[in-house]
């Protein structure tokens, strides 16, 4: 590996452990998921898609009054995780493996639960739990890329840190048009450790959001 591509792995390392997030993720965890990488890439795929399947789900559900940029931010976020779902699905060709058909995220799901529907704040939590989902993301990919010793991985998630980190923060940006400062900051710090609680219950396993064992 050129020792630009490790100093970038450093750099986004360095980046996530700035991330706002209430829980880190430990090398250990990355060393462990790695060992099946095409399990790995099989359920980043899934990530991938429905990240995009989010975005344009969220395309028309401004609240209330059209908010301007609402529509051009969706379909731009939605285009960047089609573009990640074809990178994930050209690596698992090049190593003899392609998508499954099924999927199953626990994480996501538990974390999707806990928007209120029907509640004025809806949109606001579909907004935040995005945000949340992305902002995880980005810590993982950047113990990912540090962690591995597959060249081609180690720049691959290198470089989704980047987009993943714009795409968290776009999110926090859209939340903020539509509620107050006070508001939006006080159900994120809700919702953050909501998320670490979720995250800490996952089952270990060659998953981009799954749990890790603690040792004792």
């Amino acid at each position: 590996m050129s020792y630009i591509s490790k100093v970038r792995k450093v750099t986004d390392l360095a980046k996530a452990e700035e991330l706002p997030l209430h829980s880190r993720t430990p090398v250990e965890w990355a060393r462990g998921v790695l060992a099946n990488p095409i399990r790995l890439l099989m359920d980043h795929a899934f990530l991938e898609k429905k990240a995009a399947s989010n975005a344009l789900e969220l395309l028309t559900r401004w609240p209330g009054e059209f908010v301007d940029g609402w529509v051009d931010t969706m379909t731009s976020i939605a285009r960047d995780e089609a573009a990640h779902l074809a990178q994930v699905t050209r690596i698992l060709r090049r190593r003899g493996a392609r998508l499954a058909r099924l999927h199953k995220n626990p994480y996501a799901n538990a974390l999707r639960l806990l928007v209120r529907k029907g509640h004025s704040g809806e949109t606001l939590d579909r907004l935040l739990i995005s945000a949340l989902i992305e902002v995880r993301s980005c810590e993982r990919f950047a113990v990912l890329a540090a962690a591995s010793e597959d060249s081609e991985l180690a720049e691959f998630y290198s470089s989704l840190f980047a987009s993943e980190f714009g795409h968290y923060r776009i999110f926090l940006d859209l939340a903020r048009k539509i509620a107050s400062a006070e508001a939006v900051e006080a159900r994120w710090q809700e919702l953050l450790a909501e998320e670490a609680r979720i995250l800490a219950a996952q089952e270990a396993g060659p998953r981009i959001h799954s749990g890790f064992v603690v040792a004792t």
